[in-house]
């Protein structure tokens, strides 16, 4: 009896660790899941002009980064492969993706050396830079004249680091969300609004009387974050945005999106 008792238990725990080994697997190898389901979770924004914005009609979120999505989802699993999405804000998608909540962040982040350590990241897919957004009779010209002056910026956003670089004694007021930080610009609370230039030049669309200036002031390309040390998961979106750039899908979700937009080059976005 003791025999078999112990026979039973030893039986127990190994399917036990064999279950949490199955488990660990699946979340230490993104691709191996995303392969498995044919689906890659994808956190994106839903408040961002030109790259994930809610239609209010449809009430779906529509952009660059959204189309993007669609497009590296069919390259990396086939045309079967599905794209589903959470939304996500500045302060949120690290914490996402680390829950396993999202395969991937695709959602305007910026590649940092700070954020390296806790992800991992693709090779950039978007020029982005930090820029400013002003009314059209501001005297504000550069990033350099912000000293001694509020500025308004996002909560988790490089914004915040990049403008005291240039303007160490600069006061900046963080928001939320974008929505926020334009209605502080437009009740006087600051006299610039700084974020990258492709999101600002969004706002700007959608907000007659402001204006980008001082050009880029720091340059800051988007990348696509995974779980750090995801190695086959990067492996494969970097393949696949090259795929996208050589068969001219890229240069025209560039165009479809940014074409004709005030303040940005599309020609110098084209790979």
């Amino acid at each position: 009896m003791k025999k078999a008792k112990r026979y039973i238990l030893l039986s127990i725990a190994f399917f036990a660790v064999f279950v949490l080994a199955g488990c660990q697997n699946r979340l230490d190898d993104t691709y191996q899941d995303v392969e498995r389901t044919k689906t890659i979770r994808w956190g994106i924004r839903a408040d961002t002009r030109l790259f994930g914005l809610t239609n209010i009609k449809t009430g779906k979120i529509e952009g660059f980064e959204v189309d993007l999505a669609h497009a590296l989802t069919k390259q990396i699993l086939g045309k079967n492969g599905k794209a589903e999405f959470l939304t996500t804000t500045a302060n949120t998608r690290i914490p996402l993706l680390k829950n396993h909540n999202i395969d991937a962040v695709l959602a305007t982040m910026t590649i940092t050396p700070e954020r390296e350590k806790q992800v991992s990241f693709s090779k950039p897919y978007f020029p982005a830079g930090s820029s400013l957004l002003v009314p059209d009779d501001s005297k504000i010209k550069n990033v350099r004249q912000l000293n001694g002056k509020t500025v308004l910026a996002v909560k988790g956003t490089t914004a915040v680091d990049d403008v005291h670089k240039f303007a160490p004694k600069a006061r900046v007021l963080q928001y939320d969300d974008y929505g926020q930080a334009m209605s502080a610009l437009k009740a006087k609370q600051g006299v610039a609004l700084t974020t990258d230039n492709g999101l600002l030049a969004g706002i700007a669309q959608e907000n007659p009387g402001y204006k980008m200036v001082g050009g880029v002031y720091v340059n800051a390309p988007y990348g696509i974050a995974v779980n750090k040390g995801q190695t086959r998961m990067v492996k494969h979106i970097n393949k696949a945005l090259d795929e996208l750039k050589k068969n001219g899908t890229y240069d025209r979700l560039i165009n479809k999106w940014f074409k004709g937009i005030p303040g940005l080059n599309v020609k110098e976005m084209e790979k």
